[in-house]
């Protein structure tokens, strides 16, 4: 019987949605934070989209955003030439990282202590969180504006993009290991620790390389220009979105288009599945991110499958549901509490 995708639509970013990032499991669950051209980066409730609160305190739009493992730190990359790292439970601005230009992305070590950012003045700096007085150590290389840097091998080396290069460095030397290079402009690049893939993003191509080498996996192209993908953490699937307002998943092992839906009114600009691979969010144009079932009609989060009457010839239908709630009332309330829930942004307050 076939099954139709209910997305959750989280409102409350005015202008585009441009990164997301999910904290690890946490014992309150895991996190989302998002950031956005309306300089505000706001942060979720993984599992159901639930708006937490928002980071105040940028002066541009904002292009980068993470939280740490444990979802205690979050950091934000902007345009008003600076980083800064958060309190996440708090709220609180902990630090602001002055840069000569604008900030594009940021990315913590796995144990909080350091954070890695790059921009448009095409250097990588690591910044000694427990030290913020101190120089950031700079790395140079690059040619044109660094768009995504990670931490990758345990902390032990850095992957960077910049326009059509992305480039593997050594940390302790901090000297450039290899590099690729490729005949269109770099979109997007996520890291999967488990197996040490990269996975690259470049026109109509996704690309599977080896983190530790850059040695190629597997690439596979796609009906439309791709902004973003993400690659499930078992490695079961991928998901892929880009100019054509649709999200696209994949089979990761032989290839094939499983499903493609069209639920955003703007291209969308990022994507990544969640630390326990149930959902995947995505991050578009039009102001909103939205959250999928990555098993569309399992009941998880907010979603609970409701199977129609068997002679009723419609087809099952995955529903958002609140306790308490008559199930015809559903739908009607969901629209109403995003509305209500995202109406105001004031600070993330513990």
């Amino acid at each position: 019987m076939a099954m139709r995708q209910t997305p959750l639509t989280c409102s409350g970013h005015t202008r585009p949605v441009v990164d997301l990032a999910f904290s690890g499991i946490t014992p309150y669950g895991y996190f989302l934070v998002s950031a956005c051209k309306d300089g505000k980066p706001m942060l979720r409730q993984g599992d159901s989209g639930d708006w937490i609160g928002t980071f105040l305190g940028h002066k541009g739009a904002v292009w980068g955003a993470t939280l740490n493992n444990d979802a205690t730190k979050a950091a934000t990359a902007a345009a008003d030439f600076t980083a800064k790292v958060w309190d996440a439970v708090s709220g609180d601005e902990l630090m602001t990282l002055a840069h000569q230009h604008i900030v594009k992305t940021v990315d913590f070590t796995q144990d909080s202590n350091y954070l890695l950012t790059g921009g448009q003045d095409t250097l990588l700096r690591i910044y000694d969180l427990n030290k913020p007085e101190a120089e950031p150590k700079e790395i140079s290389g690059h040619t044109s504006g660094v768009k995504k840097a990670l931490w990758c091998s345990e902390d032990k080396q850095i992957l960077s993009a910049d326009g059509k290069t992305v480039r593997l460095w050594d940390h302790a030397t901090m000297t450039e290991v290899k590099s690729l290079n490729f005949n269109m402009s770099v979109s997007s690049m996520e890291y999967i620790p488990e197996g040490e893939i990269l996975v690259i993003t470049y026109g109509r191509s996704i690309a599977f390389h080896s983190a530790v080498s850059l040695d190629p996996i597997k690439s596979s192209e796609v009906p439309a220009t791709i902004n973003s993908t993400s690659l499930h953490p078992e490695k079961e699937f991928l998901v892929a979105g880009g100019e054509d307002f649709k999200l696209y998943k994949y089979d990761y092992n032989s290839g094939e288009e499983l499903e493609s839906y069209k639920g955003h009114f703007g291209p969308i600009h990022c994507v990544r599945f969640s630390p326990d691979g149930e959902l995947y969010a995505s991050g578009s144009e039009d102001g909103t991110l939205r959250l999928w079932q990555t098993v569309v009609g399992k009941t998880y989060g907010l979603w609970k499958c409701v199977l129609p009457e068997e002679d009723s010839g419609e087809l099952a239908k995955p529903k958002i549901s609140f306790p308490g709630t008559a199930e015809e009332e559903l739908e009607e309330i969901a629209s109403e509490n995003a509305d209500s829930i995202y109406s105001s942004t004031p600070e993330v307050k513990a």
